[in-house]
């Protein structure tokens, strides 16, 4: 998994004073093993993420997203939001040695690998999307080791030290089911767009996921509210007919995970293609909705996700 080339950035003595702990931390990972790690990470995150900041921002989103939960329920939902992080990044050095399958124990299984199996007979470009829902790092290494390793989008961490270790866990979680070829990284932005886009004119396959606000993107809506959307999704299926697969994964238990794929969403033909655009935006906006209403504990509400006008109340 190659990102793509970066500006030069200098390393600061803060930044391999920040290695280091990662470091550290990564090799603590290691050795606790998937279920302690997964255990470990979410009870830090527990104790320490609804004391922070940017959990007002979790529980104003939750006041907005679903006015009918009250106080208490909301809570709980932000510390569940926080465990399923510290999870997440608990399990993140284990995934290459998650089992799929298991009969017990931490690992993976697929509900809706039809999909997938049918995909790989009909070839050509695909779109997977999701959100960052359960532990959304399992969706590139599971769906690739169903023979449809995919690129995706690549926003590079701060420190280049840091990033690297990210990005080397990321190509150990692929392993060998992309083939031993690289698999693209396109970085967020216009440039990326076009190198996605050049991708998927080739047959290729891409992973996006599509929970983040977009300031310049289009308006569709999303829990009933205007929501910023980005159109690259809609756009280039459509320019390409090709198919978009919608999957998230559920968390069952500590590293013990469950990836659900759906079939390829309807691809809308009207004749008016900004029409078009918004129609398939709106319907991946519509699954997202009903996979996070299905389990918000799981879904990462600490993004502002829609217009600061929306939250004001309207007297």
């Amino acid at each position: 998994m190659t990102a793509p080339p970066e500006e030069t950035r200098p390393v600061t003595r803060l930044m391999r004073i920040e290695a280091l702990a990662a470091r550290g931390a990564l090799a603590l990972l290691r050795r606790l093993g998937p279920v302690r790690a997964s255990n470990a990470g979410g009870a830090l995150c527990r104790a320490i993420g609804p004391r922070l900041p940017v959990s007002r921002v979790a529980d104003a989103n939750l006041r907005l997203a679903m006015p009918d939960l009250d106080a208490p329920a909301r809570r709980a939902i932000i510390r569940a939001v926080w465990d399923n992080l510290g999870r997440t990044v608990g399990e993140f050095p284990h995934l290459p040695a998650l089992p799929e399958n298991p009969a017990s124990g931490p690992g993976w299984d697929v509900v809706g690998a039809e999909h997938l199996a049918a995909q790989v007979a009909r070839g050509g470009p695909v779109i997977f999307m999701s959100g960052h829902i359960g532990n959304w790092e399992m969706l590139p290494p599971g769906v690739a080791r169903h023979g449809l390793p995919f690129a995706s989008f690549y926003r590079a961490a701060g420190n280049p030290l840091v990033d690297g270790m990210i990005r080397a866990l990321r190509e150990a979680a692929m392993g060998p089911a992309a083939g031993g070829a690289p698999v693209p990284m396109f970085a967020k932005g216009a440039r990326g767009a076009r190198g996605a886009l050049a991708h998927i004119a080739r047959g290729g396959r891409l992973g996006m996921l599509i929970d983040q606000k977009m300031n310049d993107g289009i308006e569709a809506t999303l829990f009933g509210h205007p929501a910023m959307t980005a159109p690259a999704l809609a756009a280039m299926a459509l320019r390409y007919r090709c198919p978009v697969i919608p999957g998230y994964v559920e968390r069952l238990g500590p590293a013990r995970l469950r990836i659900h794929v759906e079939p390829p969403l309807a691809l809308p033909d009207s004749g008016d293609r900004q029409a078009d655009i918004l129609a398939l935006t709106q319907a991946v906006n519509d699954r997202l909705e009903q996979w996070v209403r299905a389990r918000p504990g799981t879904w990462l509400w600490l993004h502002r996700r829609w217009p600061r006008s929306a939250y004001t109340p309207r007297s």
